[in-house]
């Protein structure tokens, strides 16, 4: 089992280059198979996730062929099943993105259930409401979800949560649908946006992502295209709260700083200076850090994912803080990690209540997910002494050169995969 190594307590400075969204990437080489034409898509994230997508896709005869790490094309011609029960597609959640994209083309699919972090129930009936709108038979049993129909027919669906997930998965399936639908209460993510110009790139009539109501036209078939993912907002994100924590100065290249207003908003609330430009945002860290208060919500607001991210911060902030989490409730698994390294957090149902401290100490911690893994990372950053971050394996699943990039910013980082590897860097550093 590997595990990053760190000695903190360094400011960390210079250029970071951000790679493509796992999330938008994840939906849209899903949406790939849509067409028998060939797709082309750049600015894939080589991250684990994504890899295993594409492996799935493999295994019921999609041809891939990796042009470099961030560029794929795509041939669907040879889908040979439309069952995916790949040993790895259940651990992650994007694997229900398969079910969408193959309804819609073949009107029939099968998809393992998906798993992914455990950071609090992520229902699909959301996603199960829309596809039966639209005229498919919906069954689940055995830990797969089965869709059939005969026709899909356009519908007019209100959601009755904002869901990401199910937003896309109706949006693919209604593209190739007979008449039009109408998605209200739709999710506005960017990644939401970035799919449905990718498939109007492909042929499909999409109107209105980006905002709460989404119109859908439906097409008869779609063609071949080339596309490049959007920019990580959550990669960039936790680079810039790692300038914060560390009372450093990063220049985050290859972004679109319109999607980080909100974490913007609460870096600056929190002290620190953020000067943007048209597509890099710079984030000066401040020897005192203010209290604030966050609450996750869908986008524009504050994105749960930033959420472990923002606390890291906070905790080092002069006077208290809250977070309330509004998506998942079980989104603060990493407290307790976080209160051996010095943190002083005391979480009641959804809000986390911080006490600012003086600093973070090295311990050795365990990422219980993605995002709070890489937030642990960020305390380490900025933590007197060693940290050792365990089961990195979720970091992995959404973070790309994470420990060379972090060097490339002055961090003192390693991954290892031992203890002796351990015992030989502390000895290095110390």
């Amino acid at each position: 089992m590997e595990q990053y190594v760190i000695k903190g307590g360094k400011p960390l400075s210079g250029e970071v280059e951000i790679g493509g969204a796992k999330n938008a990437a994840l939906a849209i080489i899903a949406a790939a198979i849509m067409t028998d034409e060939t797709v082309i898509i750049d600015n894939l994230p080589n991250v684990r996730d994504v890899n295993v997508m594409l492996g799935a896709m493999e295994d019921i005869g999609v041809h891939i062929e990796r042009i470099n790490e961030h560029r794929v094309k795509v041939n669907a011609t040879t889908i040979g099943r439309l069952s995916v029960d790949y040993e790895y597609i259940k651990k992650i959640r994007a694997s229900y993105y398969l079910l969408g994209a193959l309804l819609g083309k073949y009107k029939k699919a099968e998809v393992a259930l998906p798993g992914g972090c455990d950071i609090g129930s992520r229902p699909i009936d959301l996603h199960v409401k829309g596809f039966r709108s639209l005229g498919a038979e919906v069954d689940l049993s055995y830990g797969l979800i089965s869709v059939n129909a005969k026709r899909l027919i356009g519908k007019h669906i209100y959601m009755d949560k904002v869901s990401v997930g199910a937003t896309i998965n109706i949006m693919m399936a209604a593209t190739l649908a007979e008449g039009k639908t109408i998605i209200e209460n739709a999710a506005k993510e960017p990644h939401v946006v970035d799919v449905a110009n990718f498939l109007n790139s492909m042929g499909a009539n999409i109107r209105g992502a980006g905002t709460d109501v989404i119109r859908i036209q439906g097409v008869s078939k779609l063609h071949g295209t080339e596309y490049s993912v959007i920019p990580d907002q959550i990669e960039a994100g936790t680079f810039m709260f790692a300038a914060a924590t560390t009372k450093g100065d990063i220049l985050v290249k290859n972004v679109i700083p319109k999607h980080l207003e909100a974490t913007t908003a609460k870096l600056i609330d929190a002290g620190c200076q953020v000067v943007e430009y048209d597509d890099a945002v710079r984030v000066i860290g401040r020897n005192k850090l203010m209290a604030t208060q966050v609450t996750t919500l869908p986008y524009p607001g504050f994105p749960t994912d930033m959420q472990p991210q923002m606390t890291v911060v906070l905790a080092l902030a002069d006077g208290v803080s809250t977070v309330n989490e509004s998506i998942f409730e079980n989104r603060f698994k990493y407290v307790d990690e976080l209160a051996r390294m010095g943190a002083n957090i005391q979480v009641e149902g959804n809000i986390a209540i911080i006490r600012g401290v003086e600093k973070y100490t090295g311990a050795r911690v365990s990422a219980p997910d993605l995002r709070a893994g890489a937030a642990l990372v960020i305390a380490g950053l900025g933590a007197e002494g060693i940290t050792i971050v365990d089961d990195i394996y979720y970091i992995q699943r959404g973070y790309e050169n994470f420990d060379e990039k972090l060097r490339g910013l002055g961090a003192v980082i390693e991954r290892t995969d031992s203890e002796d590897q351990i015992e030989k860097f502390i000895l290095k550093v110390s």
